[in-house]
């Protein structure tokens, strides 16, 4: 650990001052003799300085690995228009759009949003087969306040076809009681406008967008070998420009990539991408992109005796002590450190114990 070699630079302390008086043992004479310079004689010798302590706790300790990533809002999603026709109107980058909202539109109607995964492949009318379409529309349909046909289901029904008329009606649409797959724009949830790639002008059937999800995320490209630090759900803590918070992870990339150095050129190491969601976006005070460093838990000791990192001294034959302090009293005890983490330590040795005081730098 970089802790660990940190403080193996700390041998001994010197903890008493060296005065100017010289002591001298005459052998043989059991005789003291004390030399001193005239001009400092009268001057007592200082105590030694006061040393700083610090308790011995048990605690939770947890390994961490650090890996740098970059805030954003995630992968970018091409929008490109099914509908025939021209575009009228177009969102501006960075708005945000919710179910119902028109995203563009065309011909002067708006081509609003529906939730879902599974996209609309056909043509929904009367007397269309049952499939997981239909329900992917009567959902939206009854969310949006249009229903009447009970609850969602596979199959296009009178009731879902009226439904659907006065859905049509509000947008200021045909009411045909037909549904196409170019009339709406299908996202899982609500939509951040990253990127206009149509024209006002321009024909719909083509590119429009590029839109992300509306949370800020931080995506991390993690060696392959280190993929086991992050799974879906795992909370970790995050860095971005000195302020740290925590997420979650909401998830772990499958397919490894070539990394790239700076200058975009092959590093040797294979990567995957892991997204992790903010907990709290202010962490990210108004930034839209910046580095931001994610840490990941690699080990948890539970119920552990933890002292400062700065309670370490280095012997000189090999290993680790502390230094206990009792009532003034103090002594070395060689201790076996474990893991080190956040400027602690994990430590055992014979006579420690939670409440025990040791000597500390820090």
């Amino acid at each position: 650990m970089s802790e660990q070699s940190t403080h193996r630079r700390r041998g001994h302390r010197t903890r008493w001052a060296v005065g100017t008086a010289v002591l001298v043992v005459v052998l043989g004479t059991g005789s003291v003799v004390v030399l001193a310079n005239s001009s400092e004689a009268q001057t007592p010798v200082a105590p030694p300085p006061p040393v700083a302590t610090a308790t011995v706790n048990k605690a939770d300790l947890s390994e961490q690995e650090d890996a740098g990533g970059t805030l954003g809002y995630g992968a970018e999603t091409d929008v490109n228009g099914r509908k025939a026709g021209t575009i009228t109107s177009l969102p501006s980058a960075g708005a945000t759009i919710t179910q119902g909202q028109s995203v563009y539109g065309v011909d002067a109607a708006p081509v609003p949003l529906f939730y879902g995964t599974l996209p609309f492949y056909r043509e929904l009318s009367a007397g269309v087969t049952d499939g997981p379409d239909v329900e992917v529309l009567e959902t939206n349909l009854q969310q949006l306040g249009y229903g009447g046909f009970g609850a969602p289901d596979k199959k296009f029904t009178a009731a879902t076809a009226v439904a659907l008329k006065k859905w049509q009606k509000a947008q200021g649409l045909p009411q045909t009681g037909t549904f196409s797959p170019g009339d709406v724009v299908l996202a899982a949830g609500p939509i951040r406008v990253s990127a206009v790639t149509g024209t006002l002008g321009g024909p719909a059937a083509g590119p429009v967008l590029k839109t992300t999800g509306v949370d800020k995320v931080v995506e991390v490209k993690l060696d392959v070998a280190k993929q086991n630090l992050a799974k879906a759900g795992d909370q970790v803590s995050i860095e971005i420009n000195g302020k740290t918070g925590t997420g979650k992870v909401l998830e772990v990339g499958h397919t490894a990539v070539a990394e790239k150095d700076g200058n975009g050129q092959p590093s040797g190491k294979s990567v995957i991408t892991v997204t992790v969601k903010l907990d709290d976006a202010a962490l990210a005070g108004g930034l839209d992109t910046t580095p931001a460093t994610v840490h990941f838990t690699r080990a948890v000791h539970k119920d552990v005796l933890v002292v400062p990192v700065g309670a370490l001294l280095a012997l000189a034959e090999g290993g680790y002590a502390v230094e206990v302090d009792q009532n003034g009293q103090r002594h070395l005890v060689p201790v076996k450190t474990g893991l080190f983490s956040g400027g602690q330590v994990e430590v055992s040795g014979g006579g420690l114990a939670a409440g025990v005081k040791v000597v500390t730098t820090s």
